[in-house]
């Protein structure tokens, strides 16, 4: 008896002229093959490219940063740059959902989309813009299960009005889950109770971009999202902490020798982030004028193009020896 002879692939330009479909199922091209055999290969591909700053472009990088690696509990609202769906009366950004659910279509027909989740590709604006999309046609009340980006489909910039104000609001906890509807119960409730007593709590600074204060059981904190390139960010506080200016100065009752100091930094999604050791008395309010006056020195020192002092070449070897990166 002959073999029964499978069907021929036909060529296709790239993995994106087909839909995305289970690493199981039958490729869409026809050809008889699994997906994951066939055009989820160059899928795949295309998904492992890391993007190195996935919200480049978007206003307030720093914030979608800070929204991503440091703030427990923050919203945002989004603006869609087609406008909003009919029955969809907003779309907001929420660091993190319950049960670690990508997205939520409210009851209401409101879209909530989680920034911390896990994604699937090195691109993290598409895989968003891809649960967006999800979220956006699901059924009111639902959850929106994870899902593999179209390589070749749209980003958040793609789907985001860029002119529009993006505004971060940091919550104290994760009530915002339930604004309005009725109290959770069983595994909602119960993943409510967990977020709320790991949070820690975080504010953010309003006389500065990216800057967030946290309050930790030792120490405080300030982590401050720069979106300055990152040499000459190095050399600049390099020059300031030779100086000893690189400290948030003085606050009420305190001296900057009395813990507040740059200690490193760290690098998230293509931006570096200086943290500053802070008295466990310095409040977020604290910080707002040492801030300030931060940044003006900060803007003297990047645009002085002197190269660096000895004594400068040695406090920039330590503050990249302390250096880390989370993504």
């Amino acid at each position: 008896m002959a073999k029964k002879r499978r069907p021929q692939s036909t060529p296709a330009s790239s993995a994106g002229s087909y839909p995305v479909v289970g690493a199981r199922q039958p490729c869409p091209c026809g050809s008889g093959r699994r997906y994951k055999a066939c055009h989820g290969r160059e899928a795949a591909h295309a998904a492992t490219e890391l993007v190195r700053r996935p919200f480049e472009g978007l206003p307030n990088e720093s914030d979608w940063v800070a929204l991503r690696e440091l703030v427990p509990a923050g919203t945002a609202r989004l603006t869609l740059k087609e406008g909003l769906p009919e029955g969809v009366p907003a779309v907001t950004l929420a660091t993190v959902l319950p049960m670690a659910w990508p997205a939520l279509r409210r009851d209401s027909g409101e879209v909530l989309l989680g920034l911390q989740n896990d994604t699937a590709s090195g691109d993290i604006s598409r895989d968003l813009a891809g649960t967006l999309g999800r979220a956006l046609a699901a059924e009111p009340g639902t959850p929106v299960a994870a899902g593999r980006p179209d390589p070749q489909g749209p980003r958040l910039q793609d789907l985001l009005d860029l002119d529009a104000p993006f505004e971060p609001v940091v919550h104290s906890g994760f009530e915002f889950w339930i604004d309005g509807e009725d109290q959770p119960a069983g595994e909602v409730a119960a993943s409510l109770e967990s977020a709320n007593s790991a949070a820690i709590p975080t504010a953010r600074l309003s006389g500065v971009e990216g800057a967030y204060w946290c309050e930790a059981p030792e120490k405080n904190h300030l982590r401050w999202v720069m979106t300055h390139p990152e040499e000459r960010l190095l050399d600049a506080l390099a020059r300031l902490h030779a100086q000893g200016a690189s400290t948030l100065g003085e606050v009420s009752g305190t001296s900057a020798t009395e813990g507040s100091r740059l200690v490193g930094s760290f690098r998230a999604h293509g931006l570096t982030v200086p943290v500053w050791d802070l008295p466990s008395g310095m409040t977020s309010e604290d910080c707002e004028k040492p801030a300030a006056a931060f940044a003006e020195r900060l803007a003297e020192a990047l645009a002085t193009t002197a190269p660096l002092t000895a004594e400068e070449r040695r406090a920039r070897s330590g503050l990249t020896n302390r250096q880390v990166t989370l993504s």
